[in-house]
């Protein structure tokens, strides 16, 4: 009779626990997020845009945007020393390490134990008077069955707590964790391809800076020749002092400019040298040959699948798939979980019988835990993990947007500008010309002064110009190079 009724309160207990896990385990429903909206499958064709082969093959082989020896060696040796790649590395490292720990998450915990404890029971305890049985304790007065002395219990051995992913939240978790490690290496290739961007489009700045130091001081040569012929001209009494001073005057503002340009250079120069990690010094450079050509041929009609090259892209890709990870991860923390915890090991209430046969122990605790009383902390976290993955689809949205119209505007730039090159090197042509006519005209006496002032000082700000043209197209094939995803290969 007395196992009946013992059943049948197991059968109650069953019931109950049965009946209450459903409400304290609703899952939450998912939450609609936007759709991606695709990209076009190629770049629109514009009459501004060279049509020809596609750039495919310009993405992949990096060198021909970077034909200049000096520049390639400059950009690998920045990329071992520029501290914001090794903070980007820092954070590839921190990201592998949190997916270790997710991994481990799936497997079972083992710990080694020793453990002892020491208890003074009360007379009239049920330990106290339980541990008045223990005959072999030398602590007990037999004759009074009174304890005389603290209780031990020493324990060695293994034991092992395992939770049992039964809803696959763990499994989501460590993938979450996957994907933001690749975010993390796709962030500092993103890192690496802005680097090799800034540093070449410096290059090419201080390269041009070099040009505009020689044109300058070409013309002050010239300025000076002109400024002694018409001193001769006023000693011969057919020139005035007013002429003198009109052209001396010129030739000091272009002396000016020259320390302008060389104060540009150095400044150019030392922030160079501090994105390669190196202290003020002279990057080698050959602007003479570096500067000879106008760069690589970019064609139109690039496919849109090339911007999957893209890091930034690639990067966001990766969160966006971690925060998904994360919202089924949060629904699923809603269930009750299953853990296991067996031990085995040596067990005993004295030190002098631990190692004795009978002393070895071993069990297993398992526990199925719904979270009744942690249904606001669960719903607070499932909120959070949404308005990140909805987040994320934004910003992914974006970054595509962003990166489109980067690579059609790039791709314009660098035939505009190599186009507006040409129309100003035709315009330094005919300058130089003028140039040479006005001083002619001017010593046979059918121009005056101010006609060759004015054509020495229109030649000398169209080849400065056209200095900074030419500068500008390597600097649209960089950073038409960077809107591809172009990045770096070590020498």
């Amino acid at each position: 009779m007395n196992l009946l009724i013992k059943h049948r309160n197991y059968l109650y207990l069953f019931v109950l626990v049965m009946g209450v896990l459903p409400a304290g385990c609703k899952v939450m429903a998912p939450q609609p997020v936007s759709a991606i909206r695709a990209l076009p499958e190629q770049y629109s064709r514009q009459d501004s845009v060279q049509q020809g082969v596609g750039a495919d093959a310009v993405v992949l082989e990096f060198r021909r945007f970077f034909p200049d020896v000096h520049l390639v060696t400059f950009i690998d040796s920045a990329m071992k020393r520029n501290t914001d790649l090794q903070i980007a590395l820092q954070r590839v490292i921190v990201a592998e390490a949190r997916l270790v720990a997710r991994r481990g998450a799936l497997l079972p915990s083992l710990d080694g134990v020793v453990s002892g404890s020491a208890d003074r029971y009360g007379d009239y305890t049920l330990n106290g008077v339980g541990n008045f049985d223990t005959n072999l304790s030398p602590n007990i007065n037999k004759d009074q069955r009174i304890p005389v002395g603290p209780t031990t219990d020493v324990f060695i051995g293994l034991r092992s707590n395992w939770e049992i992913d039964v809803w696959g939240k763990l499994k989501h978790l460590k993938k979450a964790a996957q994907a933001e490690v690749l975010s993390t290496r796709e962030a500092r290739q993103f890192v690496v391809t802005n680097l090799v961007s800034k540093l070449a489009q410096g290059y090419y700045h201080l390269l041009a800076l070099d040009q505009e130091l020689v044109i300058v001081q070409r013309n002050v040569k010239l300025q000076e020749e002109a400024l002694e012929i018409v001193k001769v001209q006023k000693e011969g009494g057919r020139a005035t002092e007013l002429a003198v001073q009109q052209f001396n005057a010129q030739l000091l503002n272009t002396k000016s400019i020259e320390f302008n340009i060389r104060q540009e250079r150095v400044s150019v120069e030392n922030e160079l040298n501090a994105l390669a990690g190196n202290y003020p010094q002279h990057i080698v450079r050959d602007t003479a040959r570096a500067m000879k050509g106008l760069g690589a041929t970019i064609a139109a009609g690039v496919p849109a699948a090339l911007l999957s090259n893209r890091p930034d892209i690639r990067q966001y890709e990766f969160q966006l798939q971690a925060a998904q990870e994360n919202v089924v991860a949060a629904r699923k923390a809603f269930l009750p979980s299953l853990v296991i915890s067996p031990y085995a090991g040596l067990n005993a209430f004295t030190p002098g019988l631990l190692f004795k046969g009978g002393s070895a122990t071993y069990g297993v605790l398992g526990g199925i835990t719904a979270p009744f009383f942690r249904q606001g902390e669960l719903r607070v976290q499932y909120t959070i993990a949404n308005a990140a993955n909805r987040e994320a689809v934004f910003q992914y949205q974006q970054t595509l947007l962003d990166a489109y119209s980067e690579v059609v505007t790039n791709l314009s730039a660098v035939q505009n500008t190599r186009a507006s090159w040409q129309m100003k090197d035709q315009e330094v042509t005919q300058l130089r010309e003028a140039v040479v006519t006005a001083r002619d005209l001017y010593l046979s006496g059918y121009a005056n002064y101010l006609e060759v002032i004015t054509a020495q000082k229109n030649v000398l700000e169209a080849e400065l110009q056209l200095a900074r043209q030419q500068r500008d197209i390597y600097v649209a094939q960089v950073q038409l190079y960077r809107s591809l995803g172009g990045g770096w290969q070590s020498l």
